[in-house]
């Protein structure tokens, strides 16, 4: 039997099309966003530079290498934003980081401030895979 989408389930799938063809965009901007928070030294070549002229998540990967010594230096909240933007790049590698920090789950993100929680909400609303 053939029957017609309503109108609202059309609408939804409009809305929804828009957004994900927009995501990647949105998501890089957000990423990018929070390397300029928890500090460039840490992703793509290390330098100021490299953060101005990335035009992609790719020119911003995180340097899993150095990470090692980043929980060591930053302070809590900066090591738990930080895990939390790796865990986008590596599930593994940032969950393991993440309990490094004594993350226990999603609420423990109350712990950032306001300009940090945008860039995870961003990431989480726009991630479409890396």
């Amino acid at each position: 039997m053939n029957q017609l989408l309503s109108a609202e389930v059309i609408d939804q799938l409009a809305r929804e099309e828009r957004h994900f063809v927009a995501a990647p965009q949105a998501f890089f901007l957000a990423w990018k966003r929070g390397v300029g928070i928890v500090g460039h030294e840490w992703f793509g070549d290390g330098t100021r530079e490299g953060l101005l002229r990335a035009k992609s998540r790719y020119d911003l990967r995180p340097n899993l290498l150095a990470l090692n010594d980043a929980l060591r230096i930053l302070s809590s909240s900066q090591g738990l934003f930080l895990s939390a933007m790796v865990s986008f790049y590596d599930v593994r590698e940032g969950a393991a980081m993440l309990r490094c920090c004594g993350f226990e789950g999603l609420a423990d993100l109350a712990l950032l401030d306001l300009e940090r929680r945008q860039v995870i909400a961003d990431l989480v609303l726009n991630h479409s895979g890396w």
